[in-house]
């Protein structure tokens, strides 16, 4: 029988939104002192989780083959949070790269779920992906405020 590899990029997802939501945690009380950040990230890692909740059934149904891919880029990148002006955009910045690797995998996985026709998975996918899209333009337009004050302001 034909392997489905749908169970890889399924078990990449949940294991990347999971850690996507400890990134946002980590990256908000590091930053607590920047009231916009702590309040934003502390919304977005519960959107995270959520995002980990929705996946649960569809793990159910096609399986999940756990991958090392996710954890390492965490760990890369949220080993601890820098500090300062130009560790909040560095932090911000690796962020934007873990929500963009999350969004691309839901964009593939809404790809496999039309071939199957599952359309829950399919409103699940939308759902998920159109609030990723909304955490990617937040950190975004945080970056862009905190630039020009930070790369051009001598230290």
């Amino acid at each position: 029988p034909e392997e489905m590899y749908l169970a890889n990029y399924l078990g990449i997802l949940h294991q990347s939104e999971r850690d996507l939501a400890d990134a946002f945690r980590k990256v908000g009380e590091g930053y607590a002192a920047e009231a916009d950040v702590y309040h934003t990230c502390n919304t977005l890692a519960k959107q995270c989780e959520e995002h980990a909740v929705k996946l649960g059934p569809f793990v159910d149904r096609y399986g999940e083959k756990r991958d090392e891919e996710p954890e390492r880029l965490y760990h890369e990148l949220f080993d601890e949070i820098r500090g300062g002006s130009l560790g909040l955009l560095r932090d911000l910045h690796d962020l934007y790269v873990m929500a963009n690797f999350c969004d691309i995998t839901w964009t593939m996985i809404g790809q496999a779920a039309q071939g199957t026709a599952d359309r829950e998975l399919l409103g699940v996918v939308s759902a998920c992906e159109g609030e990723t899209s909304t955490q990617i333009k937040w950190l975004k337009t945080r970056m862009k405020q905190a630039a020009p004050q930070t790369l051009l302001v001598a230290s």
